[in-house]
């Protein structure tokens, strides 16, 4: 910060409409006649070159043709995909890509201020430390949200291992606890405020923020969440692979008690699937959805629903039909029968206040037996992070991570963090229910047979199991589908499980 401002280094983006992107670089699969047509040719150029098709030919053109052949033909082994070996995470600093800006060159202090629960946030950490590489500025560690709906006073460093944070990321931006005293006593004014606008592009950082930062000295970007695209360069991408996969560490008394309570579940069992069970009375309040609970049900969810101003009207059976509800969790646990998980499976359940209680969990508890939750297993190991949404989101986390089949009747901010960081991860079984097309078959369930049901249920869950050629939304989120993170394994190192 000694320097003068035009002595500074200036942000340099290469982006645009010309740089790659995940959605730009996506291809679809070949078709029959390509397949065939490519074959041709290959053999057309070794006859007359002399060049002779290696394996490595083939399994370039027939990559993706198999895994969607797989996907339409072959039974699904509900545990694990035989695929996931082919590809493997990969988000490490290609060789031009800028280091970290020293502190006394950068461009100012950029502070962060968060919103939302505990991965709302986690993603604003992650695109928070993008827009500090941007902006050639110094990032000050995120302050986290102390004020939305969950009242949870926990700071960073309650949460994330800070100092692995800081120095993880170290080659990449220049992270500080604090602005320094020294600095704060000769800065004129007070950091200056302002909000950007939700998936800003990178230029919008460049043209508005900057020059307000090299002139204040100071900026914090309030409600820090969703602020930055999602198509950005390979390079942006991948360092927002390298901050939510491997610098954004829980701290050793989270981690601890979460790998505690894996492998308890992993002694009774060496397989356990973790539902993400989003059904506390806000969610289905917002959600706009009718659960047939009668006058008692839309009185409680309508009074609930005034606290956001600008929610529009909606009918409960439009958003139904169009796959806006979250399923219940009878729901889910027909989804998970029908699909092929046995009565014997051992179930552990995230969620917080279930509407409806007991009551409404009994159906689940039915089709599933062996069934816990992280108070049933930690017992009184839970009481010091009782008063603490954000870590009981974080425990909660580690055993969906960890478990080898993770399910969610959401599409909400842990469903998608997870989701990418399985795909990561080695593409760990993860089940997204098709909540419009099982709308249909719950209500038409007591007119067909169980055996009829689960085939239907397989059917429309095809694609939505976390296979490597999974459907994607037609606007995906990067955080749920890092496709600039994952690569493809040389033919030689594949190894396929039958």
């Amino acid at each position: 910060m000694g320097r003068k401002p035009d002595a500074v280094a200036k942000p340099h983006y290469s982006g645009g409409p010309g740089a790659s992107s995940p959605r730009a670089a996506r291809k679809a699969p070949p078709s029959p006649v390509f397949l065939g047509a490519a074959l041709f040719v290959l053999g057309f150029v070794s006859l007359f070159t002399g060049h002779v098709v290696t394996d490595a030919d083939w399994s370039r053109i027939r990559s993706r043709w198999r895994s969607k052949q797989v996907r339409i033909y072959e039974p699904i082994d509900i545990w694990k995909s035989a695929y996931s070996s082919i590809y493997y995470g990969c988000s490490g600093r290609s060789a031009d890509f800028r280091s970290a800006v020293p502190e006394n060159s950068s461009t100012g202090y950029l502070l962060i201020a968060t919103s939302g629960g505990l991965n709302q946030q986690r993603i604003g950490i992650t695109d928070a430390v993008v827009v500090a590489w941007i902006l050639n500025a110094t990032l000050v560690v995120p302050e986290l949200d102390h004020h939305s709906f969950w009242k949870d006073e926990s700071d960073f460093s309650d949460i994330f291992d800070v100092d692995w944070f800081i120095s993880y990321l170290s080659k990449d931006v220049t992270i500080v606890k604090r602005i320094p005293y020294e600095v704060m006593l000769s800065m004129d004014k007070l950091p200056w405020t302002m909000r950007a606008p939700r998936k800003s592009m990178p230029e919008f950082y460049i043209d508005e923020v900057l020059p307000i930062l090299m002139r204040r000295r100071a900026l914090q970007l309030t409600k820090f969440d969703y602020r930055l695209t999602s198509e950005l360069d390979e390079d942006l991408q991948k360092l927002r692979c390298r901050v939510n996969f491997h610098a954004l560490r829980f701290t050793n008394s989270i981690h601890t008690l979460g790998q505690k309570l894996v492998q308890k579940l992993r002694l009774m069992s060496p397989r356990y699937v973790a539902v993400h069970l989003r059904f506390e009375p806000d969610m289905l309040a917002f959600s706009g959805c009718y659960y047939g609970g009668g006058e008692k049900e839309r009185k409680e969810l309508g009074e609930i629903r005034k606290r956001w101003d600008t929610l529009p009207e909606l009918s409960a059976e439009d958003e139904r039909s169009r796959g806006k509800c979250p399923l219940t969790p009878h729901e889910v646990g027909l989804m998970l029968r029908a699909l092929g998980f046995g009565n014997d499976t051992n179930l552990y359940v995230a969620s917080g206040e279930i509407y409806g209680g007991e009551e409404t969990l009994q159906p689940l508890r039915e089709l599933f037996p062996n069934f816990y939750t992280k108070e049933m297993l930690a017992g009184d190991d839970l009481k010091p992070f009782l008063p603490f949404s954000s870590r009981l989101a974080a425990i909660d986390f580690i055993v969906c991570d960890e478990s080898d089949v993770f399910v969610t009747n959401n599409n909400g901010n842990m469903a998608k963090v997870l989701a990418g960081r399985r795909r990561y991860m080695g593409h760990k079984r993860t089940i997204r229910p098709n909540a419009k097309k099982l709308n249909v078959l719950f209500q038409r369930r007591k007119h067909m047979g169980w055996d009829m049901f689960s085939r239907k249920v397989q059917k429309v869950q095809r694609g939505l199991m976390g296979e490597p050629d999974d459907i994607r939304p037609k606007q995906d989120d990067f955080h749920e589908f890092p496709s600039s993170c994952i690569c493809l394994r040389k033919p030689g190192n594949i190894s396929v499980t039958t």
